[in-house]
């Protein structure tokens, strides 16, 4: 299978075209999210924004879903929230193709699953190795999940990284090698464990768009296991 086509074939040209790319990519980095919201990220009017919304979503390229209720239910249609679909990623392309699969697939038949597994890490080393004394410098574990967030976003895997709880949460909203990773999940396991030793504390994978996530979603908490707090609460002893 050849890579994907940054445009799709129907993608209309010109000043309509850029427009709409950047309404996918807001889709890509920040979905699920709210019309209104991609309006006012990228001051557009609401009508233009649901206009090119609507076609992404009749081409397949973008789906919704209603978004969750906080408090009591108003008047109207609860607000939808808008995400791209695995056809609407595929237009900001992938890096790999037939060839990277079969290759695995003949690593797997010569060497089992170890022999994928050991090409998982080499991978996955090479690639945080990159950026390992950058995240390493930073003290805060919100501005170390920051860090690799910003990393992996230039390794192309359009990142983020946001407090919740009690912890921070990892989101990669494209992931280069999802449907090698389909077929391999080792590529997924070697990464999480790599964040790990990263971020130098357990992180939990939520969520990940080889399984058919919408993004893959990593809990990073501030607090490493078994570390002992103090009894009185606060911070640990």
């Amino acid at each position: 299978m050849k890579n994907a086509e940054v445009h799709s074939a129907d993608a209309p040209a010109g000043h309509d075209g850029r427009t709409r790319r950047g309404v996918a990519r807001l889709l890509l980095e920040q979905g699920p999210v709210t019309a209104a919201a991609v309006a006012e990220a990228l001051g557009l009017s609401p009508a233009a924004v649901r206009r090119h919304i609507d076609a992404l979503v009749a081409d397949g390229e973008a789906t919704s879903r209603e978004a969750p209720q906080r408090g009591r239910r108003g008047r109207g249609r609860p607000a939808k929230l808008f995400l791209l679909t695995e056809r609407g990623r595929a237009r900001f392309g992938h890096a790999y193709d037939d060839l990277a699969v079969a290759a695995l697939r003949f690593l797997a038949e010569q060497g089992g699953e170890e022999a994928v597994r050991a090409f998982a890490e080499r991978r996955v080393s090479a690639l945080v190795d990159r950026h390992r004394s950058t995240i390493a410098a930073q003290r805060d574990p919100a501005d170390r999940a920051k860090a690799l967030a910003t990393a992996l976003t230039r390794e192309g895997y359009a990142a983020s990284a946001r407090h919740v709880g009690a912890g921070e949460q990892l989101c990669q909203h494209l992931c280069p090698v999802a449907h090698v990773a389909a077929e391999f999940p080792q590529l997924c396991e070697t990464e999480t464990a790599a964040f790990a030793d990263l971020l130098g504390t357990h992180v939990q994978r939520l969520a990940t768009i080889a399984r058919g996530d919408a993004v893959c979603t990593t809990h990073i908490p501030h607090t490493p296991p078994n570390t002992p707090r103090n009894p009185l609460g606060g911070e640990p002893a």
